[in-house]
């Protein structure tokens, strides 16, 4: 597992689960910005991403052995959790898991998908074309999804800016908006570069393990343990509304927050605001300060 640690040596520890496809390079605050909110941030690339060997047939609730290895090898006992996007569900399996419970404090999620068996929700709809294709609407056949990733990062390999522009096509005002910023559109697309570096395996295990069972009970969320918070933006087409509001309905007591106007990249600009959350500290934070210079900068 390779992962990357900024911020405050002596902070209060928050692992970030990056996206799908993602990497520990992600967006995240400036070393500068995490130091002086007193936040020590964990990345990691989930198996098969940059760094990380691959780990063939991995379900969401694997993402909690991933998360309590690395806490144990840097000798956390107590830490919090955030997720974005495809992380989402991984930081979910982390306060389900009963390992982990007694050590993760908080775990919030931003523009997170839904199981893709949920009850009562038509998972696709409001689901842009770029993601509707990328988790194979109406494919059984998974060797079929796996062709489309692999063709998709073929082509990332030859043109290293075809992800970010494909992703561009398929976004509505309010994304656009979100990233029409050099700095972001380039730790985008770096974050994008180092997830494919060793090939498409981290997004395909990724996709594959979205698509079936995520293997643990989000019902078995103690939230007066473990507090979850869910951000999402209304307009999000890469993760519907619809999807936040369905897991906040099944996790007890879990708190939900739906910006008006907002979409999937303007949860990019709530990271500060819920490392404050998730640290305790409950202070306003500038918006401003996640873009710029790579972390540690």
């Amino acid at each position: 597992m390779a992962y990357e640690v900024t911020g405050a040596p002596d902070g209060f520890p928050v692992f970030l689960l990056h996206g799908t496809p993602g990497s520990r390079r992600g967006p995240k605050p400036r070393g500068i910005v995490l130091y002086r909110m007193g936040v020590r941030l964990v990345a990691y690339d989930r198996p098969g991403y940059g760094d990380s060997d691959r780990f063939e047939g991995r379900d969401v609730a694997d993402a909690a052995r991933d998360v309590e290895a690395i806490a144990d090898q840097l000798e956390l006992d107590r830490f919090a959790v955030v997720g974005r996007s495809g992380g989402g569900p991984h930081a979910l399996a982390c306060a389900a898991d009963e390992r982990l419970r007694s050590r993760v404090t908080r775990v919030a999620v931003l523009v997170s998908l839904a199981p893709s068996d949920a009850m009562e929700l038509e998972w696709f709809d409001g689901m842009n074309g770029d993601n509707t294709r990328g988790f194979g609407a109406g494919v059984p056949d998974t060797e079929t999804v796996v062709e489309e990733i692999r063709r998709r990062a073929a082509r990332a390999a030859e043109d290293p800016r075809f992800l970010l522009r494909d992703l561009m096509t398929h976004m509505g005002p309010p994304d656009r908006r979100a990233i029409n910023d050099a700095a972001l559109r380039g730790i985008i697309f770096d974050t994008y570069q180092e997830a494919l570096r060793t090939g498409p395996y981290g997004w395909i295990d990724d996709v594959l393990a979205l698509r079936r069972s995520w293997k643990f009970d989000l019902g078995a969320i103690d939230t007066r343990v473990t507090p979850v918070r869910l951000w999402h933006g209304a307009e999000d087409t890469f993760a519907p509304v619809s999807h936040g509001r369905w897991l906040a309905a099944r996790i007890p007591g879990a708190e939900i927050e739906v910006q008006p106007g907002a979409a999937h990249f303007d949860a990019m600009q709530q990271l500060p605001r819920i490392l404050r959350w998730l640290t305790g500290a409950e202070a306003p934070v500038s918006g401003d300060v996640l873009i710029g210079a790579r972390p540690g900068q």
